[in-house]
């Protein structure tokens, strides 16, 4: 894939009212944006040292972008030539939009301050005939494939953990519990502002009410998520990790919450339910942060502390393990 220019961010529609060809139309022109040089005056400057690329999957029935994050050769002996970095699996936020582009300030860190391979999936996104169970899929059978194929990836399969942001976040989540499922054992995983229901339930929280029509998230955008996210006679509740059965046995967990967002409450309801299962669960709340704040650096400064208590909750949890991690 190729990087795109772009100067200016289009109109967002009448999201109570927007058609499938308005959407489409919108989400094609935002994401132009979003890997644009211009939007980098919000979203950031990638770190020099990384080595950043696009790559093409062949997952089953179909061919993926992912957007791949290496420490440059010649930084600290921990550059492209190392075969035993940790893997990093990052999904990007948006649902219905979004492009993993947009996070190339914190992926791009990540992988030269751990180091790590951080590899971002260029998932599906909602829209009329694919819903969010295609993204839940695609962030999994990435993960799987990376793992299947460690060596060629440089990787260490032992030290992985999974990073999402927003929808990205209920693709890790997901993902984290398929692994444990699987017998695959993930050291971390990371869920920034995430989305964690998709049933009707996903608005009983006063955060909701409290943050209804933020400048980042609006209710008529969640509601919107949910009609394309969940199909007519498909169950949301298997889509909603606030809903799984279990939640035993995950890998230690940092939530990040930014207060001054419509889904606070996803994330704090979802780390209670982790503690509860005796999962590790850290909550981590960032004041006056709004949602998507991480990947809006260059305009809330709670960004650079968030990256700060990622980047050190992934260094405990995956510098100086070592062993093999298998998938069934």
């Amino acid at each position: 894939m190729t990087e795109i220019t772009a100067t200016k961010r289009p109109a967002a529609p009448d999201w109570e009212a927007v058609t499938d060809e308005e959407l489409a139309a919108y989400r094609n022109a935002e994401n132009r944006w979003r890997a644009s040089t211009a939007a980098r005056a919000m979203t950031g400057e990638p770190d020099p040292g990384a080595a950043i690329g696009w790559r093409e999957l062949a997952l089953p029935g179909r061919e993926l972008p992912v957007r791949v994050y290496r420490p440059a050769s010649g930084r600290d002996g921990d550059g492209t030539d190392r075969t035993d970095l940790p893997l990093v699996l990052h999904v990007h936020g948006g649902g219905f939009v979004g492009t993993a582009v947009q996070s190339d300030w914190v992926n791009s860190h990540l992988a030269v301050r751990l180091p790590a391979l951080v590899v971002s999936v260029e998932h599906r996104l909602l829209a009329p005939g694919t819903p969010l169970s295609a993204a839940v899929d695609d962030g999994w059978d990435v993960l799987r494939h990376l793992l299947r194929d460690a060596a060629q990836w440089g990787i260490d399969p032992a030290r992985t953990a999974v990073f999402g942001e927003s929808c990205g976040g209920l693709i890790c989540a997901m993902a984290a519990i398929r692994a444990r499922d699987a017998g695959l054992r993930l050291q971390a995983q990371v869920l920034v502002n995430p989305v964690a229901d998709v049933t009707e339930a996903m608005f009983d929280h006063d955060s909701v009410t409290r943050h209804a029509h933020t400048p980042t998230l609006t209710v008529p955008q969640l509601r919107l998520l949910q009609r394309l996210a969940v199909p007519s006679g498909a169950d949301p509740r298997a889509l909603s990790p606030l809903h799984a059965e279990d939640l035993s046995g995950l890998a230690p967990t940092l939530v990040v919450i930014p207060s001054h967002d419509p889904l606070a409450d996803h994330g704090r309801r979802y780390a209670e339910r982790l503690q509860a299962s005796g999962t590790r669960t850290r909550l981590v709340e960032h004041p006056g942060a709004g949602h998507a704040f991480l990947s809006l650096p260059a305009v809330a400064q709670q960004a650079g502390p968030a990256r700060v208590e990622i980047l050190e909750f992934l260094r405990t949890s995956l510098v100086g393990r070592s062993g093999r991690a298998t998938a069934r």
